[in-house]
Parts: structure tokens; sequence; C-alpha cells
């Protein structure tokens, strides 16, 4: 049976990922940590890739993150995908992330937390198999103290969680969500509805109407 090739975009955080894989090896991938600019990289650093990224299948993150990189992120892939007939699949980032943390921690339930923006940080808990045992939550720190469940905490807000009151027994790991550790992430968390995943409302309203 053919390998399946697959092509992994992550540019909902603050860094811009891709990744070319054949089966479950990585033949070549790029991060480039940026809090702006996701649009201008993203095509270019696929077209860098061996074979311009093509592939049978595309895997991109569907947040939650930046609103701007989340839609990047999939107008990207669902073109790619019609142009190659690719099939295309979504992921929730904070899920990216917990797999990496247990890829260092095997077995160990995690919380992830990362930067939200407006203050707030994007959080959720997941059990030892890494599986979510409840929704993607935007709280203010404070909240995000009381509502981490676990002693290992990951994200890139990690660090700062474990330093609140309620953190002297966490332990931090710093991770990023990455392309290039994609495959990381059990195929029961890919998605055929590529809905994205905000976690918040959106920042811009619509005027209020006049009386």
């Amino acid at each position: 049976m053919a390998r399946v090739k697959t092509l992994a975009i992550d540019c909902a955080t603050e860094a811009c990922s891709v990744a070319l894989f054949d089966g479950n090896a990585m033949i070549a991938g790029f991060c480039e940590p940026m809090r702006r600019g996701h649009a201008e990289r993203l095509v270019p650093m696929i077209a860098d890739l061996p074979e311009r990224g093509r592939a049978d299948r595309v895997l991109v993150s569907l947040g939650p993150g930046s609103f701007t990189g989340v839609r990047i992120g999939l107008a990207a892939a669902r073109a790619l995908g019609l142009a190659w007939g690719a099939e295309v699949l979504g992921y929730p980032t904070l899920a990216l992330v917990a797999a990496m943390a247990q890829g260092d921690r095997p077995g160990e339930a995690v919380t992830v937390v990362m930067e939200g923006g407006h203050g707030q940080w994007f959080m959720q808990n997941f059990d030892a198999t890494g599986i979510a045992t409840d929704q993607v939550q935007s709280l203010l720190p404070e909240d995000a103290d009381r509502a981490a469940q676990h002693r290992l905490v990951a994200g890139n807000r990690a660090p700062a969680l474990a330093a609140l009151p309620g953190g002297a027994a966490r332990e931090a790991l710093p991770v990023s969500p990455d392309a290039r550790q994609a495959l990381m992430l059990a195929p029961v968390h890919w998605r055929s509805d590529l809905a994205p995943l905000y976690g918040r409302g959106p920042d811009a309203r619509l005027p209020a109407a006049k009386p």
C-alpha cells in the first residue's frame, strides 16, 4: 500500500510552520516565530518544501488562536486541497500542544494554556490519553489559575500560570504548536468539519443600530 503524503500547516499562533510527511516520516519542515506576517510567509514556506509541498492530504490548525492566522491557514489548506484533489482535515491547536507535551511526559494528564489576547488565556484540560475533558475557555489569568486541573501545564503561557498563587506544585512546559510535530496528534483529533475554533467572540463588533 502506498504511503500517504501529508502537508501540515499551523499558523494560528505566534509562529508560522509547515511540514511535509511521507507516511509518518517528515521529509522537511519549517517553523518561523512571528507575531504578524503569516499571510506573506505561509505560501513561500510551502513552496520551499520538496515538490512545492504537494501532498495527498492537508492537515491544518483550526485554532483557537489569532483570528487572522486561523483564517489564513484554512484558506491556504482549502485552496491546495482543491488544486491537488487532496483530502483536507483540521485539528484543534490546543490538542496538538497537549500531544507534544505528552510526548515529553507520556501518560500524564495536562492543562494547556496559550495566549488568547486582550489579557486572557486560552485554556483546556486533557486526560492522560490526550482527550479533552472540557471545552476551550478564554480566561483571565486569575480564573485560569483556578480552572487548571493538572500538575503538568503546557503552552506559551504555562510558565506564567505556574507562577500564579495556585501554581506552586505545577510543572510548566513552554510548548508552542508546530506543524513539524503534527503527526504526534492521533487521527481521532482530525476533523473533516473545517469550522474555525476561535475560542472567544470576534474583536470587531457591528455598530449598534440607531434608535
